[in-house]
């Protein structure tokens, strides 16, 4: 690639050289051509004049007796002096005498442009093809008393003049171009480098390799476009990368939507084809069993509330998740909130002998909505005393004040939760034991929807346990701010 370009840049630049010569060598050729008419017409004009002074007696003699031998014989004498054909003419153009053929062979010059100016006093000059000899001459006519003395010049000599001229020209261009050459040269092997660096990275980019970078930006067109296609890169690769992000994302989501629809539709099966059974059972005769139809309507009666229980907590979850649950915040002190919350459960706690006790450091006010927290409360005491063995005990309390948030816990003597469950325990449906979970009529939504509630007020919840010793759940919540409300005075805020 940097090979072909370069040798593509190399013929392109030789080409305009060329041209450039060629152009030279035109105008050169034209200009030197030119000047040099110019001076031999001018020192043809010179010659004759001296000669028109020189020999005046003779030219008036030749006028007046004709030509002879001896007269020719000065004519071609002169014409060798002067280097140039020379030619006498009478006023009524004839030809009187000429160096170079025979004049009384020649026809009449009367009619020619030069011989009527100097005949009328004023020399002039000429060229065009001459009858006598066949071949294009410079010719330069003066004035004589007589008539007209004409010089005349080949310009096939003239030629050979400017064809020197012109090589001496084209010689030294030739020589002023090889620095010119050599600096492109120069130029064009560092360009055909860029050029092919930036043609490959282009190649990079439309593989779909978006990582990679040109090094070495410099200045000018190419350092601009080197810059452009990195900037470009970089916004493929981010663009890139979000688009992986938000694929995985995707497929995140559509995984956790067919387990939400496979583990609700297994929470529906359950209970659902138990009361469908017992429903038959009855239809069938058993409702007129005395000793079994009490049972199975009682039966009926646990997998109808399970039921509504698992529909409650999926539409609470729901509204939560889409950001259509309406709180209503205000400030509430926090161990009053607590004690509610004890008071509530201690009646379930007290099936079990397990006792509930608060251990608040300090007491206070929190800026959350009530109903919110009294459900997270319930929750966690709920899942603490289904898993809390007989006898055992539960602590709700409050930690120290960090960054404008309160920590607050609810501890229990339970059997705990292995290690491995832990990252997935606020998950939809999970369970760390499934057969007791269900045996105890848990929905798996309690600690999903505790965690999206504190999230809610701007917290976070996490949990510490170890198995056989008990688990500790804590979450924060934001002490009372600047410029509230009044106690119990709500305000309402989005989820």
């Amino acid at each position: 690639m940097n090979a072909r370009i370069f040798a593509k840049l190399t013929v392109s630049f030789m080409c305009l050289l060329i041209i450039a010569m060629t152009a030279v060598d035109f105008f050169a050729g034209r200009i030197a051509e030119s000047n040099y008419i110019e001076n031999l017409t001018r020192e043809l004009n010179e010659k004759g004049r001296m000669i028109a002074v020189a020999e005046r007696d003779d030219l008036q003699r030749l006028a007046a007796d004709g030509s002879d031998a001896r007269m020719v014989a000065r004519i071609q004498a002169l014409a060798r002096e002067a280097d140039a054909r020379l030619t006498v003419i009478a006023r009524d153009g004839r030809v009187l005498a000429d160096s170079e053929a025979d004049a009384a062979l020649m026809e009449n010059h009367a009619n020619r442009p030069e011989v009527v100016s100097a005949i009328g006093g004023d020399w002039s000059s000429g060229i065009r093809l001459s009858p006598t000899m066949g071949v294009k001459f410079l010719y330069v006519a003066v004035p004589l008393p007589a008539g007209a003395l004409r010089l005349a010049v080949p310009l096939s000599e003239i030629q050979q003049q400017v064809d020197g001229v012109r090589m001496k020209m084209l010689g030294a261009t030739a020589v002023a171009f090889l620095p010119a050459i050599a600096l492109a040269a120069f130029f064009a092997r560092r360009i055909s480098r860029r050029l092919a660096s930036v043609i490959d990275y282009a190649g990079q980019l439309a593989k779909g390799n978006f990582r990679e970078r040109l090094s070495g930006v410099d200045k000018g067109e190419l350092g601009l476009l080197s810059k452009q296609l990195n900037d470009t890169a970089a916004h493929l690769q981010k663009a890139v990368e979000q688009l992986e992000r938000e694929h995985a994302e995707l497929e995140k989501l559509e995984r956790v939507r067919k387990d939400f629809v496979i583990n609700v539709s297994h929470e529906l099966r359950t209970p659902l084809a138990s009361i469908q059974g017992y429903t038959e059972t009855l239809m069938d005769g058993a409702l007129e069993d005395p000793r079994n139809n009490m049972r199975f309507l009682g039966i009926i009666r646990h997998n109808a509330e399970r039921l509504a229980r698992l529909t409650a907590d999926l539409m609470t979850l729901s509204r939560i998740e889409l950001k259509t649950q309406e709180f209503q915040f205000a400030v509430y002190r926090i161990n009053e909130s607590l004690e509610s919350g004890l008071d509530t459960m201690r009646p379930i706690a007290d099936k079990k002998n397990i006792h509930l006790k608060l251990a608040a450091e300090t007491d206070v006010a929190v800026y959350c909505d009530s109903e919110a927290l009294h459900q997270i409360l319930s929750n966690l005491l709920d899942n603490a005393i289904k898993y809390t063995p007989v006898n055992g005990s539960i602590t709700v309390g409050t930690g120290p004040i960090d960054d404008g948030r309160i920590e607050i816990f609810v501890q229990d003597t339970g059997i705990g939760i292995p290690p491995e469950d832990v990252p997935r325990l606020f998950e939809r449906f999970y369970r760390v034991d499934k057969a007791r979970s269900r045996e105890l009529g848990g929905t798996g939504l309690g600690l999903s929807i505790v965690k999206h509630l504190v999230r809610a007020h701007g917290g976070e919840i996490q949990v510490r346990s170890e198995s056989g010793r008990g688990s500790c759940f804590y979450f924060t919540l934001q002490v009372e701010p600047s410029g509230r409300p009044l106690e119990g005075e709500a305000v309402e805020m989005p989820a």
